[in-house]
């Protein structure tokens, strides 16, 4: 049994992940921004689905999240960096503080989760750091410049896989194209 962080798992594409891991039979520390989804989400699977306060904007609060994890339930053998939203519309017109936020969760959000996550990773010499990118993050898309720009930009982070490959730490990129979500 594997214990799994996930990012943003009150719906969509982080639920569905968090979903898939518990039936597998692993642990799974979900993220929430709000506590009722909390609640909603340990009821999943009692005893292996455990939820956290987070928003992942606020780097301290992932470092502390991530030292909580590993002390009180274990190990984290995979984290999954999913929290994110999109920004639409056409980039002229996107204001620059709704461009700063998008940044804000979808990238440095991002890079706080797996910075948090790494020492630890390292000091095992094991660990497999993921991230939820797009299809958006290898081609843009008309009307979500914001969005898309995110999206490369964590592409670009993931490389990190070059640096971590020695320490026997895995970097997966995952890049859905467009679904449905809740």
């Amino acid at each position: 049994m594997r214990t799994i962080l996930i990012t943003g798992v009150s719906s969509g594409l982080g639920r569905a992940f968090a979903a898939g891991a518990l039936d597998a039979g692993h642990r799974v520390v979900g993220t929430v921004r709000k506590a009722e989804d909390a609640e909603a989400f340990e009821a999943l699977s009692p005893g292996r689905a455990h939820a956290r306060l987070l928003d992942v904007t606020d780097d301290e609060a992932v470092l502390r999240t991530v030292a909580d994890v590993e002390a009180t339930v274990g190990p984290i053998d995979v984290v999954i960096a999913n929290a994110g939203y999109g920004v639409e519309g056409v980039f002229e017109e996107t204001p620059l503080a709704e461009l700063r936020a998008q940044f804000a969760t979808n990238v440095f959000g991002v890079a706080a989760t797996l910075q948090a996550a790494l020492p630890a990773m390292r000091e095992r010499r094991s660990g497999h750091l993921m991230a939820v990118t797009s299809m958006a993050g290898l081609m843009a898309v008309p009307g979500m410049s914001a969005y898309c720009a995110s999206k490369f930009a964590v592409e670009g982070m993931l490389d990190l896989r070059k640096e971590v490959a020695q320490f026997g730490i895995h970097v997966t990129a995952i890049e859905p194209g467009s679904f449905r979500t809740d």
